[in-house]
C-alpha cells in the first residue's frame, strides 16, 4: 500500500504560518539549527503540574462529618417522614441507612472535617476570617452569605466544618503561627504556598509551587521532584493538622492520595440522594484561591448540573446512533458523579513565545498565537495513544450487568461521531467477555439486575477489564459542530462552539472548553503554552510522570518544527466533527483496550492517512467499505517511528534518547507500563493473578484500597528519597537559606527527621515534633528550588477554570 507523501501537501490549505516562526528565531537552515532554536526546545521550555487528590476521613460514624451531616439533614429527615406515611418506597430509606451502617473500613471518602474553633492560633484565625469574606478585594462587603455552613456545635463545643482542601491551607497557616521565630525566608515561602492549595469541584487540588525548566537533571525529572515534594508536604500537613487541631483526639484521621476514579461508596451514595443534596455534600465552597468564592462555588454547581443533564441527553444520541435499539434502558440518576474523577494536568510554557506576545515581536499577537495553537493541538492529538497505559492509567472492572451502552460509553456520545461510536461499541462488545460458552451467542444485559446477574452466573459472562476508564467516565473533550469548528485557528472559535452546543442542551457557555490538549493563552494567563489533560494516575512519579512530560514536550516542539518546515498546515489536518472524531477514536480505543480502529482510505486528514498507512499490518476493511483497518499497537509503533525520524534533531538536542528507548520498551512489553504495574498492585492485594477472577465490586474496591495504602506509601517513599537527596547535595542551600536549614535542624537533624518520617508518616504515627520538623525542611528545600528556577514564569500549571 502506497503511503501518502506529506511533502506533496506542503502548500495545501492556503495560509502557511512558517514565517511567523522564522521571525521568532527558528532557524530553518538545517536540521541542527532548527532543533537548537525550536520553541519548547533546549533552554526555552518551562513546566508546571496540577494534581487532584482523593480525600477521605477515617473514623466512626458518630465522629465523622459526612455521616453526621447526612443523618441530621432535612433531606434525610423528610425522606424518613415520607416513607413512614407511605409516600416513598422503603427501599430509598433502607439504601441510605445501609450506606451509613455498612462501612467496615470506617473510611468516608470526600468527607469534610470538624476542628475545634478554639484550636486555631491567631495567625490561622486571621487567615480563616480573611477567607470568609464575600469579596477579599473589598472587605467592606463583610462575610459570605453561606457562612453558617462552616460552623457547627457538637457535644457542647463550637467546631469549624471545612473540606480537606481547606484544612491543608489552615494547617500551613497554623505551622507559621506557632513558630514566631521562623526565619523570614521560611515565613515568606509559607505565605506564598498557601495560595497553591485549592479544590476542584470535589477533590483537593494543588498546582506547582514553582515552575521548572530543563536545567539540571532535565525538565521531566525536575517536574517529578516538584510534584513529589508537593505531595509530601500535603501528607505532612495532614499529620500536623491531626495533632494541632485535635483531629486524632476526636476520632478523625484524614487521608489524601492519588486515585483516578470516584469512590465505589460515593457512587452508591449518589444513587440514594438528589443532585441538589449531592452538591451540598461534596461541591467545594471555594474558600481559597478566589476573591469571590461564592461566585466560583455557583460555577461549580453549574458544571455539575450541566454534566448531569448531559447524561440524559446521551440516551437520545445513542438512540440516534443506532446503538440503543429498544426502549428498555437503564435511566441515569439525576446526579452525575464524573466530577469526582481525579487526573493530572501538565502545562508547558515557552519563554520566547511568551516574550514575543508580551512585546509584539515578529508580528505575534493573539490571532497568530491562536492559529499556531490550534494547529499544534490537532497535531499532538494524533500522538496521545502513546501515553495511554504506558505512562498513566485507571484500571477498572466491569461486570456483565454494567455493560449497558448508556453506562459504559460514558461521555463518548459527545466526543465521537456516530460512525466511530458504532465502530467502537461493536468492537468493544467483541473484546468483552459477553459471549456465552454454552449458547455461542454474544449477549448484553437486559436491565433488571436480578436477571442480568443470574445470566452472568449461569452462562459464564465475565464482563470486561478496562485500562483507563477515567477517560470514558469524564468529559475529556467535546466534539466540534459542523457550524463551529473548535480548532480552525480563528479567534473566538471556542465561544462559538460553546454557544452552538448550549443550543443543543449539551454544554454551558460559562464552562471552559474541554479538550485533551488545551492551549494556554498569553492574554488569559500571562504565558503561552499548552496543557496536557489526558493523564489519569501515575504509578511512579520519576518513572512515569517524568518521561511523560518529556514526551509531551517533544511532540509539542516537533509540531512547531514541522510548521516551520512547511510540512504541517491546516490543509494536512482540516476541521470538522468527522475528521476530529476520526483521529480521537484511536485514543479512546487505547483506553478501552480495543485492538483495532478504522480510517477512511480517502480521509481528508492527510496526516492521519500518512500515519495509518505507515503502520504495519494495515489493510482494507472487509466489514467497512472504503476504510482501512489499523491495529492500535502498530499505529503506536508508527507514531514512535515518526518521532524518531522527523524529530531526530530535537531528540538529540534535548537529550531524550533514553526517553525514546524507554517508550519503545513499554510498547514492546506492556508489562513495563503504568497500567500493568497498577493492575499488579491491585491483584496482589486480592491474591489473584487475573482481574476476571474477581467481580467488578471486589476489584474496584481493592483498587481503592491499594491507592490508599500501598501506592500512597510508594509515593511517600519516593518523595522522601528525593527530599533526602536534595538536602544532602545542598544545592542553593547557602546564605539565608543555609541559616534557615540550620534553624530547621541542619543536615544532621534532617537525616534523623527523614528517618522518622519514613517509619511513621504513612502509618499516621509520626510524632508532632518530627512532623513540624519535616514541614520546615520541605519549606527550606522548596524555597531553594524556587530560587534555582527563578525566571521560569511560563507554565505554572494552574487551571483556566481556577483563574476564572
Amino acid at each position: 500500500m502506497r503511503t501518502v507523501d506529506l511533502d506533496t501537501w506542503k502548500r495545501q490549505g492556503g495560509r502557511c504560518p512558517a514565517a511567523w516562526l522564522t521571525r521568532l528565531g527558528l532557524d530553518p537552515r538545517n536540521e541542527d539549527t532548527l532543533a537548537a532554536t525550536a520553541l519548547f526546545g533546549p533552554g526555552d521550555c518551562t513546566a508546571g503540574c496540577e494534581n487532584e487528590l482523593q480525600a477521605a476521613v477515617a473514623g466512626e460514624r458518630g465522629q465523622v462529618d459526612l455521616p453526621l451531616t447526612i443523618e441530621r439533614s432535612n433531606f434525610y429527615l423528610n425522606l424518613v417522614k415520607r416513607q413512614r406515611r407511605g409516600d416513598t418506597p422503603a427501599r430509598l430509606v433502607n439504601d441510605l441507612d445501609d450506606y451509613l451502617a455498612s462501612n467496615p473500613g470506617g473510611v468516608w471518602e470526600n468527607s469534610w472535617v470538624r476542628l475545634p474553633l478554639d484550636s486555631l492560633s491567631p495567625a490561622a484565625r486571621r487567615v480563616w476570617e480573611q477567607d470568609l469574606l464575600a469579596d477579599k478585594a473589598d472587605p467592606g462587603q463583610g462575610r459570605r452569605a453561606d457562612v453558617d455552613n462552616f460552623f457547627v456545635r457538637h457535644q457542647g463545643r463550637d467546631y469549624l466544618r471545612v473540606p480537606v482542601s481547606y484544612l491543608l491551607k489552615l494547617a500551613l497557616a497554623e505551622a507559621l503561627g506557632r513558630q514566631p521565630g521562623a526565619p523570614e525566608v521560611v515565613r515568606a515561602t509559607i505565605r506564598r504556598l498557601m495560595e497553591h492549595f485549592l479544590s476542584d469541584n470535589t477533590s483537593p487540588e494543588t498546582f506547582s509551587f514553582h515552575v521548572v525548566d530543563d536545567s539540571g537533571p532535565g525538565l521531566g525529572q525536575a517536574l517529578a521532584a516538584e510534584t513529589a515534594k508537593r505531595y509530601l508536604l500535603t501528607q505532612a500537613l495532614l499529620a500536623y493538622a491531626e495533632a494541632a487541631f485535635g483531629l486524632a483526639e476526636s476520632g478523625q484521621r484524614v487521608l489524601a492520595y492519588f486515585a483516578p476514579h470516584p469512590p465505589v461508596r460515593q457512587k452508591r451514595l449518589n444513587d440514594c440522594v438528589s443532585d441538589s443534596f449531592y452538591r451540598e455534600l461534596f461541591m467545594s465552597p471555594c474558600l481559597s484561591g478566589w476573591d469571590r468564592g461564592e461566585d466560583k462555588h455557583r460555577y461549580m454547581h453549574l458544571c455539575h448540573q450541566t454534566l448531569s443533564r448531559a447524561q440524559f441527553n446521551a440516551l437520545a444520541r445513542l438512540k440516534e446512533a443506532g446503538i440503543i435499539t429498544r426502549n428498555l434502558v437503564v435511566l441515569p440518576g439525576a446526579s452525575n458523579i464524573s466530577l469526582a474523577n481525579n487526573g493530572v494536568h501538565i502545562s508547558l510554557g515557552s519563554r520566547r513565545l511568551s516574550r514575543a506576545l508580551a512585546t509584539g515581536q515578529g508580528e505575534m499577537g493573539p490571532a497568530a498565537e491562536k492559529y499556531l495553537g490550534d494547529l499544534v493541538i490537532k497535531f499532538v492529538e494524533h500522538f496521545l495513544p502513546l501515553f495511554v497505559g504506558a505512562y498513566s492509567a485507571a484500571p477498572y472492572r466491569l461486570d456483565f450487568a454494567d455493560f449497558h451502552p448508556e453506562r459504559v460509553l460514558g461521555f463518548l456520545p459527545f466526543e465521537l461521531d456516530y460512525t466511530h461510536l458504532r465502530m467502537i461499541w461493536r468492537r468493544w462488545k467483541k473484546k468483552a467477555r459477553l459471549k456465552s460458552r454454552f449458547l455461542g451467542l454474544r449477549l448484553t444485559p437486559f436491565g433488571p439486575p436480578w436477571l442480568d446477574n443470574m445470566l452472568a452466573r449461569g452462562l459464564g459472562l465475565g464482563g470486561d477489564f478496562v485500562g483507563d476508564f477515567r477517560l470514558l467516565d469524564y468529559l475529556v473533550a467535546v466534539m466540534s459542530s459542523h457550524a463551529a469548528p473548535a480548532l480552525d485557528g480563528l479567534p473566538g472559535n471556542h465561544e462559538r462552539l460553546k454557544q452552538d452546543l448550549a443550543q443543543q442542551g449539551l454544554f454551558d457557555p460559562c464552562m471552559p472548553m474541554y479538550l485533551l490538549y488545551r492551549q494556554r493563552e498569553f492574554e488569559a494567563l500571562g504565558f503561552s503554552g499548552f496543557e496536557g489533560r489526558h493523564y489519569s494516575l501515575f504509578a511512579g512519579l520519576q518513572q512515569d510522570l517524568a518521561p511523560a512530560a518529556e514526551l509531551q514536550r517533544l511532540v509539542t516542539a516537533l509540531a512547531l518544527v514541522q510548521i516551520a518546515r512547511g510540512r504541517l498546515t491546516m490543509g494536512h489536518i482540516p476541521d470538522g466533527p468527522e475528521v476530529e472524531s476520526e483521529r480521537r477514536q484511536a485514543f479512546f480505543g487505547a483506553a478501552i483496550g480495543i485492538p483495532t480502529f478504522y480510517v477512511r482510505a480517502d480521509s481528508d486528514n492527510i496526516f492521519l492517512r500518512h500515519l495509518a498507512q505507515s503502520s504495519r499490518r494495515v489493510r482494507h476493511s472487509r466489514r467497512y467499505s472504503g476504510y482501512l483497518r489499523v491495529y492500535n499497537h502498530e499505529y503506536r509503533r508508527a507514531l514512535l517511528a515518526y518521532l524518531r525520524r522527523e524529530g531526530a534533531g530535537l531528540i538529540q538536542a534535548m537529550g531524550l534518547e533514553g526517553v525514546m528507548d524507554d517508550l519503545e520498551a513499554r510498547l514492546d512489553d506492556p508489562g513495563l507500563g503504568a497500567q500493568s504495574r497498577l493492575t499488579r498492585g491491585v491483584l496482589e492485594r486480592l491474591g489473584e493473578k487475573d482481574p476476571f477472577r474477581a467481580s467488578a465490586a471486589e476489584f474496584n474496591q481493592a483498587a481503592e484500597e491499594h491507592y490508599r495504602d500501598g501506592l500512597r506509601r510508594a509515593h511517600l517513599d519516593e518523595a522522601l528519597a528525593i527530599l533526602a537527596r536534595d538536602l544532602e547535595e545542598g544545592r542553593d542551600l547557602d546564605g539565608e537559606l543555609g541559616r534557615a536549614l540550620d534553624w530547621a535542624g541542619g543536615r544532621a537533624g534532617a537525616a534523623r527527621c527523614l528517618q522518622a518520617a519514613g517509619r511513621g508518616l504513612a502509618a499516621g504515627s509520626l510524632e508532632p515534633a518530627d512532623t513540624i520538623g519535616l514541614i520546615n525542611l520541605l519549606i527550606v528545600s522548596l524555597a531553594a528550588d524556587a530560587r534555582r528556577f527563578a525566571g521560569g514564569e511560563p507554565g505554572n500549571g494552574r487551571e483556566d477554570k481556577d483563574a476564572a
